[in-house]
């Protein structure tokens, strides 16, 4: 049973939830309204998202100290919550003790009431929502890295109060400007996928003018990032693709080439192979790896590597000696299997990476002020849609990037200035 946006119809008996008031609100910015519609999910109903997520009226939370109250106008939907919805590989009641699991880890709107101790922000402000967390009491925030914190968290997955609600709640480091070119549904699609990336590539490869880098998933939600700083930056980059539209689409972004991944299926690596079969796997690689060198005129300095099992010994085998691997994540399987005698004889380097901290967000999120970066979206959906949403990505049906308009009655509003806004596209892998 869905919800109409405008009429408010209830999703679930005993929970009466109006959403009429989602675009018109009856408080003015400092002041709270007592409940909102929010999509929860609770621990007895994890398992696949048209079910674990349902709308609920709750109770809108206060702000404590450094905190902020954001009224959400979009939201940008990201694979963590399908995994908050299965309870899958963890049950993210394993990570806070509320009894109720408000996702959304990506968010665009305006500041509605600060807490004690906030003086950068004020009710009206517009802003996009980063979403690293951490306590201010860990001296590992006031000097060495938030993400070397004990308490790091991913706002929207493994905290609740995320952005599929009316309004979030978030710590007051979390907020940054919004960029004016853009709409409520462009700025809330961008900061988990593009703040990553940049991570990886600026601060951790440490990416530089005449680089040649190898980008998995190159029209991917990182990849299609991972593109544009290369060119930003005077690097060249090749992607792995699986379709020459999504070629054409990293070569709109700035890659020099692509290459279809479709055409060397027997690298992939599965992780049980016999003697006869890992031969035949590291034979295609080889062949893999040669392309790569012919379209980026060498062997790549760096890999942008997320993808895991299936590729990292193809990874290790591609970049150059003394050059560096970069992953954050491993969505083919996170057990590793490669010859490490191509690491260390050879001199690379693997390097880890997760999220970002909050300057690494500040000087990412001037990069799409400036128009220099762009976001790139798919589809923009109904705050009625959220589950709909996290179902297709789920089954794997969505071909790109999704926001959520949430306070914003349609696509277009927020934009207060000229520039390119965001690049309309279906992506993936």
């Amino acid at each position: 049973m869905s919800v109409d946006r405008h009429e408010g119809s209830p999703r679930e008996p005993g929970f009466p939830v109006g959403t009429s008031q989602l675009t018109q609100l009856d408080v003015e910015p400092g002041t709270l309204p007592k409940t909102m519609p929010a999509w929860v999910i609770r621990a007895e109903r994890e398992g696949e998202p048209t079910e674990a997520f349902q709308l609920e009226e709750m109770e809108v939370p206060e702000p404590g100290a450094f905190e902020v109250i954001v009224r959400v106008m979009a939201a940008g939907v990201n694979f963590n919550n399908v995994w908050a919805a299965l309870g899958k590989p963890i049950s993210v009641f394993r990570y806070h003790s509320e009894d109720h699991h408000i996702g959304g880890s990506d968010a665009s709107g305006i500041v509605w009431k600060v807490g004690e101790g906030v003086t950068r922000w004020q009710p009206g402000d517009e802003v996009v929502v980063h979403c690293n967390q951490a306590s201010y009491e860990d001296p590992e925030v006031h000097g060495l890295d938030p993400l070397a914190a004990p308490s790091q968290q991913i706002w929207g997955y493994e905290t609740t109060w995320g952005s599929f609600a009316q309004f979030c709640k978030v710590q007051a480091q979390q907020l940054l400007p919004k960029p004016a070119n853009l709409a409520w549904e462009e700025a809330a699609s961008y900061g988990l996928t593009f703040f990553t990336a940049y991570r990886m590539l600026v601060d951790q490869a440490r990416l530089q003018e005449g680089h040649r880098v190898l980008i998995w998933g190159g029209a991917g939600g990182l990849g299609v990032f991972a593109h544009q700083l290369c060119k930003l930056s005077g690097a060249d980059s090749v992607g792995v693709v699986s379709s020459a539209e999504k070629g054409e689409l990293v070569k709109q972004l700035g890659a020099v080439d692509y290459i279809d991944r479709n055409e060397y299926r027997g690298m992939m690596r599965r992780g049980d192979e016999d003697p006869g079969q890992e031969k035949a796997r590291f034979k295609e690689s080889r062949r893999f790896c040669t392309a790569v060198a012919e379209k980026l005129g060498g062997e790549p300095d760096i890999v942008f590597e997320h993808v895991g099992r299936a590729t990292f010994p193809t990874s290790v085998l591609a970049v150059k000696p003394f050059g560096t691997v970069v992953i954050c994540g491993a969505t083919s399987g996170h057990t590793l299997d490669f010859d490490v005698r191509y690491l260390w004889m050879r001199q690379k380097k693997i390097i880890g990476s997760h999220f970002a901290n909050a300057w690494e967000c500040h000087r990412a999120n001037e990069l799409i002020t400036a128009g220099k970066v762009r976001p790139v979206l798919w589809r923009t959906l109904g705050f009625d849609q959220v589950a709909e949403a996290h179902q297709l990505m789920y089954e794997n049906k969505h071909l790109g990037k999704i926001s959520i308009l949430v306070g914003a009655e349609s696509e277009g509003q927020g934009r207060t200035a000229d520039g390119p806004g965001a690049i309309r596209a279906e992506v993936g892998a």
